[in-house]
């Protein structure tokens, strides 16, 4: 009996392992169905050396600095860039002669309807407790003031759990938004819904301490939306140092009173472009690897980091494989969006004109967080395509850029995404992004020419080794 047991046990161990290692087939693309990925792996890996000739060309070579050298030229001629704005019909103008001249195939612009929100003169001044002038920028959609301006007592807050307590004293008076920074994706709720919070409860206007964790007495502005059937009262940002001031005089129980004058308004929406260039693909032109930036910017600065950057580099890498008498399976197809600053409205009709096509786009990248240091990919896509990333990642090696984290972000790739589209976004060492982001700041100043070649080389080789794949990433 002892004998038939020990069968017993080892059989019952035997089965337990089996199933143990099924699950782990089911659960890893590396291991399930394992020799088509596999294959897919030493496909990728015989592109070193085209690889490194692409990183050759961008860092090394005689396309060093060339993205740097673009952006500031056209950073320079053409400066900001705001939605409707003739700046915006310049750029599109300037870029899509740019892209012809530079020899790039299929260069053209596709119409797209844009708003047009236009800032006026603004001031604000605080009155009360003592004369004080406030540096504002009036936020993205914000109505006006009356011509004479709005004068009125304050009523400083930190979170909109405070203004809910204290809803019975906000009736008639400014709403100054003092809340912390957390995190951008955190805290820019407080520009986007401040305005329409404070209507809620009888405010006249707000004014919102800027998302931003570093300032030198500079307002950073943005995008903000109306809430339907709520008023509509006038908002802007302000420093991080007038709001901490004006919550400090609060706290000893000084009344704060300011006058607030903006000329801001609404004017119908304009015609704009969408700017395309592209490489035809050898052999699947109808498929799409799709790289991007946003041509539009904020009115202040130069909109180099914001994201002129992100733009260039995207025209910048099909210039390398150009160079490089490179030509993909697929098609490499930059676009430079309209109208991303409002949420993305060129992005969002480009998406309705091409849906029927989905099944023909590839890989969706979007660089829109800073053309710094590159530290890897952010990426969104399915377990086995997550694996051929993570591969292709490996190809970066020589300039230690390996990385891939998950969830892509972009607001004009999203709704590809959403749609199942693998997408992609660069993501680089931009703890300094949030301190210039929609300001005065975002100049050439914050851009490193190094930096720049470095993310070039990155969205080259990923885009180009995507594109010349035997088969689409697996959705």
């Amino acid at each position: 009996m002892t004998g038939n047991k020990s069968r017993g046990h080892n059989f019952i161990q035997a089965l337990l392992l089996l199933l143990t290692c099924l699950q782990k087939c089911q659960s890893s693309p590396h291991l399930h169905n394992s020799e088509p990925i596999l294959g897919v792996f030493k496909e990728i890996s015989k592109y070193s050396d085209i690889a490194q000739q692409i990183i050759d060309l961008a860092v090394y070579g005689k396309a060093q600095n060339r993205s740097y050298e673009r952006l500031a030229l056209f950073t320079d001629t053409i400066g900001n860039r705001v939605s409707g704005s003739k700046n915006l019909d310049l750029a599109i103008k300037y870029m899509y002669n740019a892209l012809t001249k530079d020899g790039l195939v299929n260069v053209h612009l596709e119409p797209v309807k844009i708003p047009h929100w236009v800032r006026g003169k603004e001031s604000a001044v605080m009155l009360q407790p003592r004369n004080h002038t406030l540096s504002i920028l009036g936020l993205g959609s914000s109505v006006g003031t009356p011509p004479g301006g709005i004068e009125a007592e304050v009523l400083v807050v930190e979170s909109f759990e405070e203004l809910k307590k204290k809803a019975s004293e906000a009736k008639g008076k400014i709403v100054v938004y003092n809340q912390p920074f957390v995190s951008y994706g955190e805290t820019v709720a407080y520009r986007a819904s401040g305005a329409s919070e404070a209507a809620k409860v009888g405010a006249v206007a707000s004014l919102i301490r800027s998302v931003t964790p570093f300032s030198i007495n500079s307002p950073h502005t943005g995008w903000q939306w109306y809430q339907p059937g709520v008023a509509q009262i006038p908002t802007a940002c302000i420093t991080i140092e007038d709001a901490q001031m004006m919550g400090r005089m609060a706290h000893r129980g000084q009344r704060i009173v300011v006058r607030l004058t903006m000329g801001a308004q609404t004017l119908p929406d304009v015609d704009s472009f969408n700017t395309v260039a592209e490489i035809r693909g050898s052999k699947h032109p109808e498929q799409v690897v799709l790289l991007s930036g946003h041509l539009d910017s904020w009115d202040v600065g130069q909109g180099a980091m914001d994201d002129g950057g992100g733009a260039v580099i995207s025209w910048e890498a099909l210039s390398i494989v150009k160079d490089l008498g490179l030509r993909p399976k697929r098609t490499l197809r930059a676009v430079l969006w309209s109208a991303e600053e409002p949420g993305g409205v060129g992005a969002a009709q480009y998406f309705q004109q091409h849906k029927a096509n989905i099944s023909n786009f590839d890989l969706v990248m979007e660089s829109d967080l800073g053309t710094f240091r590159p530290l890897g990919l952010q990426f969104t896509g399915s377990d086995k395509a997550r694996a051929i990333m993570k591969e292709v990642m490996k190809l970066l090696a020589p300039i230690n850029v390996t990385s891939l984290e998950r969830n892509g972000e972009g607001t004009d790739i999203n709704m590809w995404m959403q749609a199942g589209v693998p997408g992609a976004s660069l993501h680089t060492a931009d703890q300094r992004y949030f301190w210039f982001h929609h300001s005065d700041g975002d100049t050439m100043s914050v851009q490193n020419p190094e930096e720049m070649n470095l993310c070039s080389a990155v969205w080259a080789v990923v885009a180009y080794v995507v594109a010349d794949l035997e088969e689409m990433l697996p959705r």
